[in-house]
């Protein structure tokens, strides 16, 4: 029923503490896709770009005029959200629309773990 959770093609695992790390030298692009009021009432990782789960496909589109930079920068996007399926889902979204590395961090609590910092 939920095969897809469980598939390694779907979702890439990006170790928490090499984003950490690799997010402070500007090697990877981090983002939340979490909606507003989880990042209102828990921050988010310090350096990681909010694009909600919701307009991420339009945010991420090359053929979209709302397409964000850090889609064309080349870099590897890491995704999380709070618990890392939303992530697993927009990393299959974004492989499905070209991007070859997507990686899923997991979630937030993931990233706080492995000593990254949390921006109010």
């Amino acid at each position: 029923m939920f095969g897809f959770f469980s598939n390694p093609a779907n979702s890439v695992a990006y170790d928490p503490g090499a984003a950490v790390r690799d997010a402070a030298t500007g090697a990877i692009t981090v983002i939340d896709v979490r909606d507003g009021a989880e990042l209102r009432a828990t921050g988010r990782a310090k350096g990681a770009l909010h694009v909600p789960l919701a307009t991420l496909r339009m945010k991420a589109d090359p053929a979209s005029p709302e397409q964000l930079p850090a889609f064309r920068s080349g870099k590897p996007v890491v995704l999380y959200c709070a618990s890392g399926a939303r992530s697993q889902m927009a990393a299959r979204m974004l492989r499905q629309m070209g991007l070859e590395e997507v990686y899923n961090l997991g979630g937030l609590a993931d990233w706080q773990r492995a000593g990254g910092h949390i921006a109010r």
